[in-house]
């Protein structure tokens, strides 16, 4: 067994019988595409490596080799690799270039075949293959009049542009993580394709003094689940996080915030279709906070106040917003009844009811609570997900 074929489908299926040909080019960050072709591999995929004679230079074939398994094309041979992989019919589901130079997105965007992959591009595009570009150079380089006029001819095209991302005034070419979601993205159903979705999570922190605060132990993970998972099925999705345990998403755009106070001053900005909020919320704040911190060895009182009710502040500036409900100790009929409680007095389009003891955990058991009815969902938070964001796309 190769061993590529023992990190198979490790992590999801979503790219199952997949197969993506990956061009890569002379940048630098070429060197990432071992990690890229694993990760890929993880989900699912066949990876077929193509490689510009500048690539060859940095990466070594025999490394992408043992990554994919399968011997990287570096020139256009009697094989016909280019019509194989990407004629049609074609053996591939999609042609990625990552990372793409400005010399090769130009040649792309006029048509120049004069590398195995500027030639397997040429094919794709002209054979109605997904194809998708990661751009990878020097600011200046990316801010030429041409290559920016070569990235839009690209775009005309129908090709999907991945990154780059500024990070302190500097353009970053897309991480590996981004270019795997994009892969799913482009290859699953895109039932939420024209759909914003704004997603609310993590913990509110509501202070007591300048280092002690009130808050709980969800770790934002659902939130995070649920902005993959509309990312990958093609809705425009945006991310509101407070504290979390969780890494968030480098490609989805997300906006911080700490107490409810704070987070309540940003519903004004919202612009979405649907608004899901699994944020768990305090429902108390100190009355004051301390200036400086509480003198330890000794009790204090502290009076404590209610902050507002998001959820219907959010209902007024969105039609189609699904709720959280978490509860403790209750049958399945009573967390029903409550979860259908708050639906009716918010007008909730939905709402998911919960057991607190799940908050943290990678997998639960909720219930999806509709005016219609009441549906177990059960199994990991992407599954969970997945039932929720299926709901979405079905109203």
């Amino acid at each position: 067994m190769h061993p590529s074929e023992e990190i198979y489908a490790e992590k999801s299926n979503k790219l199952s019988g997949k197969t993506i040909v990956l061009g890569i080019t002379g940048s630098i960050a070429a060197v990432q595409c071992f990690s890229l072709i694993r990760e890929l591999i993880r989900n699912g995929a066949k990876v077929i490596p193509v490689m510009t004679p500048a690539a060859v230079k940095l990466v070594a074939p025999d490394a992408l080799e043992f990554a994919s398994g399968v011997k990287p094309v570096t020139e256009i041979t009697g094989q016909t690799e280019h019509i194989k992989y990407l004629g049609d019919p074609a053996d591939a589901d999609l042609f990625l270039v990552y990372p793409a130079t400005a010399n090769t997105v130009s040649k792309m965007a006029n048509g120049i075949c004069d590398t195995p992959v500027t030639t397997m591009a040429s094919v794709a595009l002209g054979s109605e293959i997904p194809v998708a570009v990661a751009p990878a150079m020097h600011g200046y380089m990316e801010e030429n009049p041409t290559v920016k006029k070569n990235i839009a001819v690209l775009k005309e095209m129908g090709v999907s542009i991945i990154g780059p991302r500024v990070v302190d005034g500097v353009a970053k070419a897309a991480s590996v993580s981004e270019v795997v979601a994009w892969a799913i993205k482009l290859l699953s159903h895109d039932d939420l394709s024209g759909k914003k979705i704004l997603i609310i999570g993590g913990r509110s922190e509501e202070p007591l003094d300048s280092m002690r605060l009130i808050t709980n132990r969800s770790s934002g993970l659902m939130a995070v689940s649920l902005a993959q998972r509309a990312f990958e099925r093609g809705a425009g999705v945006e991310l509101w996080m407070g504290a979390s345990s969780v890494p968030v998403p480098d490609y989805i755009p997300t906006r911080e915030y700490e107490t409810v106070a704070d987070l309540v001053s940003m519903l004004p900005d919202i612009d979405a279709d649907v608004v899901i909020v699994p944020a768990a919320l305090a429902d108390f704040t100190p009355e004051e906070k301390y200036d400086g911190k509480i003198p330890s060895g000794k009790g204090f009182e502290m009076k404590m106040k209610p902050v507002p009710k998001v959820l219907p502040l959010i209902r007024e500036k969105c039609g189609f917003v699904i709720g959280y409900k978490a509860e403790s100790g209750l049958s399945r009929d009573e967390l029903i009844k409550r979860a259908r409680g708050r639906l009716e007095e918010y007008d909730l389009r939905a709402c998911v009811a919960n057991d607190v003891d799940s908050a943290g955990k990678t997998s639960a058991s909720m219930i999806l609570v509709t005016k219609d009815g009441a549906d177990d969902i059960t199994g990991s938070k992407a599954a969970i997900s997945d039932s929720i964001l299926n709901f979405i796309a079905r109203n």
